[in-house]
């Protein structure tokens, strides 16, 4: 994926989240090579896989809503995109000043194909699963686990790891068995569930918002 350089723009948006949350100060390093995992795949050519429990799941969700369309930008679309559909008629004229480009980005909760992963290899290796069928050599996958032991978000690194993916993994400060199995962890300074929670979530926000710097200009 082609980019403009802003790396100053994306070096501001890391220091205002430092700024508005200072307990984030000590783990500032890991945040940044985070950012450079996600970064180093898009401009590969790859896409993110994301999966977590609970809460965790739905900052699945939402870091992959960031991601596939604007978030803090509106992304036009790329020129070639646009006219393709504006020739296609009214509809498709209409439609090409809707859409906007984004960022590929899957959270693994598809509720028919966990659900028979589930029930035919067994709850902990539904996300491992959907890795093998989904990702692929050059892509990333995101687990999310404040504990960094569930088992699920385990087995989905460690299928990732076996089929050329590169881990990051965001947990509390333990990290647990998932950071030793990650390229690499960011390991908030919390150490209760929820506390930690309440951390992912600027992080993830921040790490979009450098996204898109990198790779948007309007």
């Amino acid at each position: 994926m082609t980019r403009p350089v802003r790396e100053g723009a994306e070096r501001a948006t890391l220091d205002g989240l430092i700024g508005r949350y200072p307990a984030l100060s000590p783990i500032r390093g890991e945040i940044e090579r985070g950012f450079r995992l996600l970064a180093e795949t898009y401009d590969r050519g790859g896409k993110l896989l994301l999966c977590g429990n609970g809460g965790s799941c739905a900052d699945a969700d939402h870091m992959a809503g960031e991601l596939n369309k604007g978030f803090l930008k509106r992304r036009p679309l790329s020129p070639d995109v646009a006219a393709a559909l504006s020739a296609l008629g009214e509809e498709g004229a209409g439609l090409s000043g809707r859409l906007q480009s984004g960022l590929p980005a899957i959270p693994l909760q598809l509720p028919a194909t966990q659900t028979a992963a589930q029930n035919d290899l067994g709850g902990d290796a539904a996300f491992a699963q959907q890795v093998i069928a989904l990702g692929a050599r050059g892509d990333a996958l995101v687990g999310i686990s404040a504990s960094g032991n569930a088992a699920n978000v385990r087995l989905a690194a460690l299928a990732a790891r076996a089929a050329g993916l590169r881990v990051l993994a965001l947990t509390g400060a333990g990290g647990g068995l998932l950071a030793g199995r990650a390229d690499v962890a960011i390991r908030v300074p919390e150490t209760e569930v929820y506390r930690i929670q309440e951390l992912h979530l600027p992080v993830y926000h921040a790490l979009c918002a450098m996204l898109e710097e990198r790779y948007f200009e309007a």
